[in-house]
């Protein structure tokens, strides 16, 4: 019997969801059952055998909807494998400052968890796909509208992951 994943995710503007699906999918072409789902959607996560969750940043942190999640679900999280994807604009060197950042946007979820493999994967900033604070926020702090994913590098994540 194949090992049954959940991928789930939050996002503010989709990129966050994108990296989740292409994650799911090949975590499908690799034999296993996936559901790839919207964090706001799953209710609870009997039946998996794995669990994969990605978030966005904002305010140097995962979104609320996620880490309230991982605090709900924390016993049954910890009873399974379980994975870890974050998604930002920013940070994305290999300078000490860039890891340092990148370790922060998990502060809150690392100590929930006993282990848990984690990725970090450029997104994309989309201005037509934040709401209209997202965008003011935006504009502040001088974002520019680009696509940094690199697929390749999500592939690899999820060729590996559960292996």
């Amino acid at each position: 019997m194949s090992k049954r994943v959940l991928v789930t995710y939050a996002t503010r503007a989709g990129s966050t969801a994108e990296v989740a699906a292409e994650i799911g999918s090949n975590l499908s072409q690799r034999g296993f059952i996936v559901d790839v789902k919207p964090v706001k959607e799953v209710s609870s996560l009997e039946g998996y055998q794995a669990v994969v969750l990605g978030s966005a940043v904002r305010m140097g942190n995962w979104l609320p909807e996620m880490t309230a999640f991982v605090k709900a679900n924390q016993q049954a999280l910890n009873a399974v494998p379980v994975a870890l994807f974050t998604v930002h604009m920013l940070n994305t060197g290999e300078d000490e400052t860039s890891r340092t950042a990148r370790r922060t946007y998990l502060q809150a979820i690392r100590p929930l968890l006993h282990h848990a493999e984690e990725a970090y994967f450029a997104g994309r900033m989309d201005f037509s796909r934040l709401s209209f604070l997202d965008r003011i926020i935006a504009k502040m702090v001088k974002a520019v509208e680009a696509d940094r994913r690199d697929w390749d590098a999500v592939r690899a994540w999820a060729e590996m992951v559960f292996a």
